[in-house]
């Protein structure tokens, strides 16, 4: 029997989802409480990787099971129970034996927070600029996305893509309460594809660079021309779409 595990995580103390060889991840978290509490080695496929200190408040990793699970709300009570304090499933449900949690995702949002001040609560979940941002030509160039097919130029240096094409199809500023949140969904993404595209619409805010600059960095086609990564505390893995057919509690 397959699952879906829906879970959420803040990534400070681990090396990324991924298992590594040398350091914590949350996929290797995961797999050593749910092998704890079957009394069985579990292993767990994500939907994709996020980097060190990045986070999820939406992620999704499928397991397999011998047979189903007779009271799933006890599984997920005792499996939280056996998670540190930064790792909580917060779903369970039965999907069909060939369902994915990677590759049959169709689409993926994030979120980057930017606080405008130190704020010591904080500190691991946003990136403080103390800089002043203007957010009408931030908002302008981040429309350019959604026309936007080839992402090399915020793509990873040395890469083992197959592609660089994306589809977006929300791409925005917002503020909300303090934060200044930028919004992003696409059908897939690259690695360090968010990070490099905040970086340099940051630089647009600050009047370093313009919206006209902004197309040319992506018709460039070359990292080099994109602004810096920013820090990995302010990015959120927020949402992962499926197709409704893959799930048997519909």
């Amino acid at each position: 029997m397959r699952y879906f595990l829906e879970l959420a995580y803040n990534g400070t103390a681990y090396n990324g989802w991924q298992i590594q060889s040398n350091a914590p991840s949350v996929q290797q978290t995961l797999q050593e409480a749910l092998s704890t509490l079957r009394h069985h080695p579990t292993e767990v496929v994500g939907a994709g990787r996020t980097d060190t200190g990045v986070h999820a408040s939406y992620y999704v990793a499928h397991m397999d099971l011998p047979e189903p699970l007779h009271d799933p709300a006890d599984f997920l009570y005792h499996l939280n129970a056996l998670l540190p304090h930064d790792i909580a499933v917060e779903g369970l449900r039965p999907v069909r034996e060939t369902a994915h949690a990677r590759f049959d995702a169709q689409s993926r949002s994030y979120r980057y927070h930017i606080a405008p001040c130190k704020d010591p609560f904080r500190r691991d979940t946003a990136w403080q600029l103390h800089w002043p941002l203007q957010l009408e030509p931030m908002n302008r160039a981040a429309e350019i996305l959604l026309q936007t097919e080839d992402f090399t130029s915020f793509c990873k240096l040395h890469s083992d893509n197959k592609t660089n094409l994306c589809h977006v199809t929300r791409a925005a500023w917002v503020e909300e309460g303090e934060l200044l949140v930028f919004h992003i969904t696409a059908d897939r993404f690259l690695r360090n594809m968010v990070r490099a595209i905040v970086g340099t619409l940051v630089d647009i805010g600050r009047g370093k660079l313009s919206v006209e600059g902004f197309r040319e960095v992506i018709e460039g086609r070359n990292r080099a021309l994109a602004g810096s990564s920013v820090p990995p505390q302010g990015l959120f893995l927020c949402g992962i779409t499926y197709p409704p057919t893959l799930y048997l509690d519909q």
